[in-house]
């Protein structure tokens, strides 16, 4: 081969190994802070859901979310047993899940899609605006 020397072989190889490595960290379920979310515990955890913990009661947390979602838009569905509420919010439909991972943690998740496309932002104001009522 023409112009390859020990050190450009080396120095294509460190390139490659790097490339691999950033590839391989950045590929898989990896939770992304994203902007004033951040400050209120919330993680995107996929291209269309934003969840994050809070240690207010269940019973609070749903009022709260209630509250918000029936302001932000309309509700279609509400279970609140199952902890899920499901609205139109812009046009949206959004999808709120309260869990109860710990008896002192509520995680709350809030899925946004309109049609089959993933509207993270629309996710992440109904879940900063949740986590305000809250005053969390």
């Amino acid at each position: 081969m023409r112009g390859l020397t020990e050190n450009s072989i080396r120095k294509r190889f460190f390139i490659f190994l790097l490339g691999g490595t950033m590839l391989f960290s950045l590929n898989g379920c990896v939770y992304l802070i994203v902007g004033g979310i951040g400050a209120l515990g919330g993680y995107v955890v996929s291209p269309d859901t934003v969840e994050g913990t809070t240690g207010h009661e269940m019973d609070g947390v749903w009022e709260a979310a209630h509250d918000v979602i029936s302001i932000m838009g309309t509700i279609e569905e509400e279970h609140k047993e199952g902890g899920i509420i499901i609205a139109r919010v812009n046009n949206v439909k959004v999808t709120l899940t309260l869990t109860t991972p710990t008896p002192s943690l509520v995680k709350v998740t809030v899925k946004a899609r309109k049609a089959f496309i993933p509207k993270i932002s629309v996710a992440q104001d109904v879940y900063v605006k949740i986590m305000s009522q809250l005053g969390t």
